[in-house]
């Protein structure tokens, strides 16, 4: 009992605070004017529209004077030669990834013909073995 009054008096003040917040929120306005001071509002350039629908602006608003368009070629130069240095690293990349690839597989076959040459040497071992063997067995005889 102790428990679920607990819990009821917990949600009922987490209620009371968020009812509290809500209250706040609808009635604060950003903006505290006052009665006695106008209020501004900025001037806002209109564009003018033809007759297709497009936005025609003034030419110094879309190209920013001689200064900002080389600055942007300058930039589109910059970006064009790192490109082309990403092309540059990519191939070689590309050739280095592959000359390791043949590498790795020339190794792999290397390894697979010591691993035979080491069993012909085992197994040619075992023969002289035997042939002793059985060489001195038939001495003893």
């Amino acid at each position: 009992m102790k428990k679920l009054s607990r819990l009821f008096a917990i949600t009922l003040g987490v209620m009371v605070v968020t009812a509290g917040i809500a209250a706040a929120e609808t009635k604060f306005t950003p903006l505290n004017f006052g009665d006695s001071e106008p209020v501004k509002t900025n001037t806002v350039q209109k564009a003018t529209v033809d007759s297709k629908g497009e936005v025609l602006l003034d030419p110094s608003q879309v190209t920013g004077g001689t200064k900002m368009q080389n600055a942007i070629l300058q930039l589109d130069n910059a970006q064009i030669e790192v490109r082309n240095q990403l092309l540059n690293y990519r191939t070689n990349y590309t050739e280095l990834d592959n000359k390791y690839t043949t590498i790795k597989s020339e190794r792999k076959a290397a390894k697979k013909k010591i691993k035979q040459a080491e069993k012909r040497i085992k197994n040619l071992e075992k023969a002289k073995k035997k042939i002793r063997k059985n060489f001195e067995q038939k001495i003893n005889m």
